[in-house]
């Protein structure tokens, strides 16, 4: 296929500059054909050039990069976004099934998160999960934002009330839904117990996250037992105990 149409927004000069080398020297399917250091050029290149992708920081000056994508009706480009640690940026990107890189950024990583997009492009399967986290953005009840599921063939979205419950499935997950359907996908337990920790969701047990709004009855024992709306008896691990009660006081 053709090189990928890429511009870079990022206040930093030097981390322009990095990026920009690191593309030009380890990415060679990136054609990148513009930079911009603040929102307002960043949507003028949008607009000029059309990218298939762009290289978005998450905080800058006078406004972040969601207050960019609002800008538009519809995104109609991929994403990276790159980021220094930010608990609340990764929590929504993460709902969202965005890709994201940290700074400073590492080389291997970026060369992954280039590959991804360029297969999601190729396969013409994705859908654009940044119009998911903006919706998540506005969205103020935590129980009615949207959860990008990576699936082998795509990706599904949930809303959160929906989801009774998550299950270790090795270095996979099951995700058992209010219909009754199961959901298993490539995400660790870990990667959900971080993202969803927000939003009435709580680890149990090595094996379990549970959804809080679900909950019956709790029995008391050594680490006890989550009797869920569904009839499903958990158990709680006893490091997890006080944790898990907390969420009810």
């Amino acid at each position: 296929m053709s090189r990928i149409k890429a511009i870079i927004v990022e206040d930093e000069k030097a981390s322009r500059v990095t990026l920009s080398n690191y593309l030009s020297k380890y990415c060679p399917s990136v054609e990148l054909v513009g930079e911009a250091e603040n929102i307002e050029q960043g949507y003028s290149l949008i607009q000029e050039h059309k990218p298939q992708l762009v290289f978005l920081d998450v905080e800058m000056p006078y406004g972040n990069a969601f207050d960019l994508l609002e800008k538009f009706d519809e995104v109609s480009f991929e994403i990276i976004f790159v980021t220094a640690f930010s608990q609340y940026a990764l929590q929504a990107l993460h709902l969202s099934a965005s890709n994201y890189l940290l700074k400073p950024l590492d080389i291997e990583q970026l060369i992954e998160a280039v590959e991804k997009v360029r297969q999601q492009i190729t396969d013409k399967k994705h859908i654009k999960t940044s119009n998911v986290l903006l919706e998540n953005l506005n969205i103020e009840q935590k129980q009615l934002k949207k959860l990008v599921l990576p699936m082998l063939d795509g990706f599904e979205v949930v809303v959160l009330k929906e989801v009774i419950r998550l299950e270790a499935n090795d270095n996979l997950c099951n995700i058992y839904l209010k219909d009754g359907s199961k959901r298993t996908v490539c995400r660790t337990l870990k990667f959900y117990e971080n993202a969803l920790e927000e939003y009435d969701f709580v680890r149990i047990h090595k094996s379990h996250i549970i959804n809080i709004n679900n909950v019956k009855q709790y029995k008391k024992g050594k680490g006890g037992d989550v009797i869920l709306l569904s009839g499903e008896i958990l158990p709680v691990s006893q490091a997890r105990k006080e944790r898990f009660l907390k969420t009810f006081i």
